[in-house]
């Protein structure tokens, strides 16, 4: 039977130097991280041309999106579970084939149906490979320094992928067409996969309990539910029946799921585990941080090219700004955890976070470039710093048998954070009657937020006990 395997605990206070063989792991583990952020968002600007050449309408376009995000989030849980079970290697391995295979064929999609067929298994190969790989990046690293710097490299990546996604689907759909960026997903997909199998060990939970399906079907069909109706609103606002019916559902099913883990001998989700405060509210900083940072970049696109009227390639410089600088805070952001401790990082970090997008309330409607430039990447800074901390925070202390549930909530955390920040607050921005002051208004509820999630983890992990 497969067991965990780690690398050699690191001695004394100097973070160790990955050796070749550890470098090429956290590559590959880092790398498949980097390919499912980048799939969240390299689509977005190539819709238009991508509905002209496949007949998607207007009002068709979002499936686009949602056909992506309602598999990659609602089965997330599910697979991480089942990873723990019966192997995350042979499920990561799998959720690499299933998305390279689900690229190409969304790369040469000759109507509608087969490409939206491509982007739900895209979604669904992502709901694999995102558990999968965060839980084999923490049982491979242990807990210490080279943990906090695997996951340092794994969340300033996450962080660019969503940054990138965007600059480069506007490039490349400008000159390659729309479908070059499905090719692009593929072409990593063709990095990634020859290299796994061999470096890559076998590992999962000691014990082999039984699949918890009654908890399995309530919380997938609870997030499929609610992510829907939260990627429909975004396109039609939250008055359409299907929206009200679809989240309420989603409301019903995860209640029902939260009953269920109460009674169930093998749960999907170990309730004592949320009573511990580092995961509850180390969540709770997760979900906010992504939710309000993709959010804060869609609203300021918008300002960028409807308001002040830039063209595409220098909103591109905007964030190409905010992304260099975000490389820069995952480079330091594990020497600062390791001295003052991740629950305090992610503190101040949301604090941050919260501050500098204040700051760009600011803006004006003649002016306002530089500000939102400087504004965005110290905002961004602040919000790396709140991505690793946030995982090691959830993570630590947490066995190694229970690290595939662990990262689970983590990286449920993380897709349905960028999935529900923009339909939640980004249809503020576009339903006013002055798309500039529903931008202004969707900043300072964003602001507002991230502040008062600052104050409440703070409050709760003040006093934390071991193991608490």
């Amino acid at each position: 039977m497969a067991t965990d395997t780690t690398l050699p605990s690191p001695k004394g206070t100097t973070p160790p130097r990955l050796d070749r063989r550890a470098r090429l792991v956290l590559f590959v583990l880092c790398a498949a991280q980097f390919m499912v952020a980048l799939d969240f968002s390299v689509l977005n600007v190539a819709l238009p041309e991508l509905g002209r050449d496949l007949g998607l309408g207007p009002s068709s376009l979002q499936w686009a999106v949602t056909a992506f995000a309602l598999p990659s989030g609602g089965f997330l849980l599910l697979f991480g579970r089942i990873a723990d079970l019966y192997g995350r290697r042979r499920l990561f391995l799998t959720g690499l084939a299933v998305f390279g295979a689900a690229s190409v064929l969304a790369t040469f999609a000759w109507d509608p149906a087969s490409f939206l067929a491509g982007r739900a298994l895209q979604g669904l190969g992502a709901a694999v490979i995102v558990p999968t790989g965060m839980s084999l990046l923490t049982t491979t690293f242990p807990e210490g320094p080279q943990r906090e710097r695997a996951l340092g490299i794994s969340g300033t990546l996450l962080s660019l992928g969503f940054t990138v996604g965007m600059l480069l689907g506007g490039v490349m759909t400008d000159t390659l067409g729309w479908r070059s960026t499905m090719g692009l997903l593929a072409l990593f997909t063709l990095i990634v996969l020859p290299l796994a199998p061999g470096l890559l060990t076998e590992s999962r939970t000691p014990l082999r309990p039984k699949l918890d399906v009654p908890g399995a079907v309530t919380v997938t069909g609870g997030l499929l539910a609610v992510i829907y109706a939260l990627s429909t609103a975004a396109d039609r606002g939250f008055g359409g029946a299907d929206v009200i019916v679809t989240l309420v559902a989603g409301v019903a099913l995860l209640t029902a799921f939260a009953v269920v883990e109460t009674r169930s001998p093998a749960p999907l989700v170990s309730l004592p585990m949320l009573r511990r405060r580092t995961v509850a509210f180390g969540n709770l900083g997760g979900l906010v941080t992504f939710s309000m940072m993709s959010t804060v970049v869609f609203v300021l696109t918008l300002y960028l090219q409807e308001t002040l009227g830039l063209p595409a390639y220098v909103t591109g410089l905007v964030f190409g700004v905010q992304g260099v600088l975000s490389v820069i805070a995952g480079t330091f952001a594990p020497k600062i955890i390791g001295r003052f401790g991740a629950p305090r990082v992610l503190v101040f970090s949301l604090a941050g976070q919260g501050i500098f997008v204040a700051a760009l309330l600011g803006l004006g409607t003649q002016s306002g470039a530089l500000l939102a430039t400087v504004g965005v990447s110290l905002a961004s800074m602040c919000h790396l710093g709140a991505i690793i901390s946030y995982g090691l925070t959830v993570t630590s202390g947490v066995p190694d048998g229970e690290q595939g549930l662990a990262t689970g909530l983590v990286t449920t955390t993380q897709q349905v954070g960028l999935t529900v920040g923009i339909p939640v607050l980004g249809v503020l921005a576009t339903t006013r009657e002055s798309l500039f002051e529903g931008i202004r208004t969707v900043l300072a509820i964003d602001a507002v937020v991230v502040l008062a999630t600052a104050v409440a983890v703070a409050a709760a992990l003040r006093r934390r006990r071991p193991g608490a």
